[in-house]
């Protein structure tokens, strides 16, 4: 049976809302303040991190390629990306609002732990037992997600279309609106793709997918996230869009093996 939620009245409820939300916020704006402090460390170490040629990612290519004679070879050298600003507020309000993002993602498990002791009381124990392996199942699969997007996949997109030119004559330089554009909008969209076993786990809770569903449309699809691999990284080298087909398959298939039979 579920907890004392039925012995408080409605204001008692709202009184316990309110605290919650007040945790919520005062933890994010902790976070806020801290990043907001350490942010120019964090753009040079972190997020410009894909910008220079040492970085992790782009030396392990070059290892690799180095020692297999018939990839291309991949060289860190001489790669900079460069990057200008062309708004007189933007570095400001760039600033600030990174510090925002950044701190909502890294107070999210605070934040979900706050709303669980809100909502938890009201639950039944089966029901405690699922939301808190969907809230625990969804909060990892989003930090691996953003983790793949920053070190493989954006990496690899940001290299090829920086160097990518129509014309010799036409010279790359990067501005930061545009960068912090793509670098928010790829980490968002990969973190939401890696929620893709939660929501093939909630589909099959509710009875409506099943494993045989993935048995039946395997070979689709294979096709669509190679298609989907390689609008991410159109490169055309087997070794790459393979880096990239892989999480997205091993996603497919980590979610044919949580649903229900």
């Amino acid at each position: 049976m579920p907890g004392d939620s039925n012995e408080k009245t409605f204001w008692g409820h709202l009184d316990d809302l309110r605290k919650v939300l007040f945790k919520m916020v005062a933890v994010l704006a902790l976070f806020t303040v801290v990043l907001f402090i350490y942010m120019p460390d964090i753009f040079d170490r972190v997020i410009f991190g894909p910008c220079h040629g040492d970085f992790a990612l782009y030396k392990l290519f070059a290892k690799i390629t180095d020692g297999i004679p018939l990839l291309p070879q991949f060289s860190t050298d001489g790669f900079e990306v460069k990057i200008i600003n062309t708004g007189l507020a933007s570095q400001f309000f760039t600033h600030i609002s990174t510090s925002f993002w950044l701190a909502l993602v890294c107070a999210c498990p605070f934040i979900l732990y706050f709303l669980w002791g809100f909502i938890s009381p009201a639950l039944y124990e089966k029901e405690k037992r699922g939301a808190r392996t969907a809230f625990l199942l969804g909060t990892g699969m989003f930090y691996v997600g953003v983790a793949v997007c920053y070190f493989v996949i954006f990496p690899v997109t940001l290299r090829f279309l920086y160097e990518y030119q129509i014309s010799s004559s036409i010279s790359n330089m990067l501005s930061l609106d545009s960068y912090m554009s793509n670098f928010t909008t790829m980490h968002l969209v990969l973190g939401l793709v890696f929620e893709l076993p939660l929501l093939a786990w909630t589909l099959s809770a509710t009875g409506i997918l099943h494993r045989a569903f993935f048995r039946r449309y395997r070979r689709h699809a294979i096709v669509v996230l190679l298609i989907l691999a390689a609008i991410i990284t159109p490169t055309g080298d087997p070794f790459t869009l393979s880096i990239v087909f892989l999480p997205l398959y091993l996603l497919y298939e980590l979610s044919a093996l949580i649903v229900k039979k």
